[in-house]
């Protein structure tokens, strides 16, 4: 099995917005190992929200290569994306993302159904929510739990498809800085206990300084890769 689990090179993303072409990537190019830590900062505007969405398989470059665990991504249909995501790709989001109508157990089952598993929903996800602290919430609604709890399913959420690799894009942004770092706290012993390969977005150097790397983005290009 490769080391490596993200190998970019030379991503470049342009948009058009009328007769404006903005170019939010310029050829950035990086690795991650397997099992690694790193984390991705930069300024408003310095392109790492598009390159979050090219390394989660939501979009694609406008040049370069992507291959996500031994998989080339970059020339992929809809489809074809869509299927690797949910394959090898775990998401926390900053909102949480959680289905408002829905127990908690329901929210975490629901990747496992678009990914064909759902043979294994109930078990997998409740062993999900236990793995985050929450076999005491499975039947609670996103309205009856607490910013930290929510973010505690989206995790479980993410990681219920064992994936290859667990994308957060700031995923402390919505809590205070005590249950902020009991979710990074969490996202490190999860890294920690089962190897899994954690990229982390943010613009906080107090949760990025946590990582095993920092990789800084300005302007569309790598900046630094600092260990």
């Amino acid at each position: 099995m490769d080391d490596i689990v993200i190998r970019a090179k030379d991503l470049t993303k342009v948009y058009h917005m009328g007769e404006v072409e903005v170019q939010a990537l310029c050829g950035v190019s990086l690795e991650v190992k397997r099992g690694e830590v790193v984390a991705i900062m930069g300024p408003s505007g310095s392109g790492k929200s598009t390159l979050m969405s090219i390394l989660g398989c939501l979009d694609r470059p406008t040049s370069g290569e992507y291959i996500l665990d031994g998989e080339t991504v970059a020339g992929l249909t809809d489809d074809q994306l869509a299927s690797i995501r949910n394959r090898k790709i775990g998401f926390v989001f900053q909102s949480f993302n959680l289905l408002q109508r829905v127990y908690a157990l329901v929210n975490v089952e629901l990747p496992l159904g678009y990914a064909n598993r759902p043979d294994e929903g109930r078990g997998r996800a409740a062993e999900a929510l236990r793995e985050v602290g929450l076999e005491n919430r499975m039947k609670h609604r996103p309205a009856e739990l607490s910013g930290g709890e929510q973010q505690r399913v989206a995790v479980a959420r993410a990681l219920v498809n064992e994936p290859a690799i667990l994308l957060a894009d700031e995923p402390t942004g919505n809590l205070d800085s005590r249950v902020g770092q009991e979710i990074m706290d969490l996202l490190l012993k999860l890294n920690h206990d089962s190897n899994t390969t954690l990229v982390i977005i943010s613009h906080d150097p107090r949760i990025a300084s946590q990582a095993q790397r920092i990789i800084s983005i300005r302007d569309g290009l790598v900046e630094r890769n600092t260990q």
